[in-house]
């Protein structure tokens, strides 16, 4: 279970979990809804473009929204007015004025466009939504997106979908430490280690999708994200033992008998 008493901040509301969950790839319904709830995450993401939003029995309908946070996102948008038209659908349709901000600037290696991006949250920020942006692991960008006035910073830790963990952790605890906002590492989470890793580096969440969708068993790698979200968190709060070059007995040094 998540510690109770170490809960954190977003868009006015306090959440005990630190793992966001998305909801793409999945096998079926059942497969969703059982590893959203073996997760124990408050806040599920979903891309609005990819929901046939008029088929009765979609993405939408399989998510309990008394239990759930809908966090609407943006991906498979290129360009900033095609992030901020699918947002704007959102909020027509009453789903969020929090939403996940992502612009796509490579269809290869789906690389976030930090230069759409800004111009998109701006535009976002302008009509009152509260605005969660994408980003790469680049400390200025993710300034720059916090004094314009997003409630949080999404810096990558890979490449979408790719599984390969925190590839810049020196980027992501220079992030971590000028933001005055939450830092939420997202994409690239391959296992729990990785997620354990965010959160040691001093990160407020984690976001995952494909790590825990495309797994061998979905539901039992959710449980495990969830507990490493924990362990990690606990291990920042602990506060490590220092990185020494050279072996340190761990027996007392005095009082020996000779």
């Amino acid at each position: 279970m998540s510690d109770t008493h170490d809960t954190w901040t977003l868009a006015g509301r306090t959440w005990t979990s630190r793992l966001i969950v998305g909801t793409g790839k999945f096998k079926d319904a059942a497969e969703t809804q059982a590893a959203l709830a073996a997760s124990g995450a408050e806040i599920v993401t979903v891309a609005l473009r990819r929901v046939d939003l008029k088929a009765k029995d979609n993405l939408l309908s399989w998510i309990d929204r008394e239990r759930f946070c809908l966090l609407p996102n943006t991906a498979g948008c290129y360009t900033a007015d095609e992030a901020v038209r699918t947002l704007r659908l959102a909020r027509e349709l009453g789903i969020a004025d929090l939403v996940k901000l992502e612009v796509i600037g490579d269809s290869r290696t789906l690389l976030p466009d930090n230069e759409e991006t800004l111009k998109a949250a701006r535009t976002l920020l302008d009509e009152g939504f509260t605005v969660l942006p994408y980003c790469t692991d680049d400390p200025i960008v993710c300034r720059k997106l916090e004094d314009m006035g997003c409630a949080a910073v999404m810096p990558l830790a890979a490449p979408i979908g790719s599984g390969l963990g925190i590839r810049n952790p020196h980027n992501i605890r220079l992030i971590v430490e000028q933001a005055k906002v939450p830092v939420i590492v997202d994409a690239g989470v391959g296992t729990a280690s990785d997620a354990a890793i965010a959160l040691e580096l001093g990160c407020t969440a984690v976001l995952m999708n494909t790590a825990i969708a495309q797994a061998r068993n979905p539901v039992l790698m959710a449980e495990a994200m969830r507990e490493a979200v924990i362990a990690g968190r606990k291990a920042l709060r602990a506060g490590r033992i220092p990185v020494r070059h050279y072996a340190s007995a761990s027996s007392p040094q005095t009082g020996l008998i000779e």
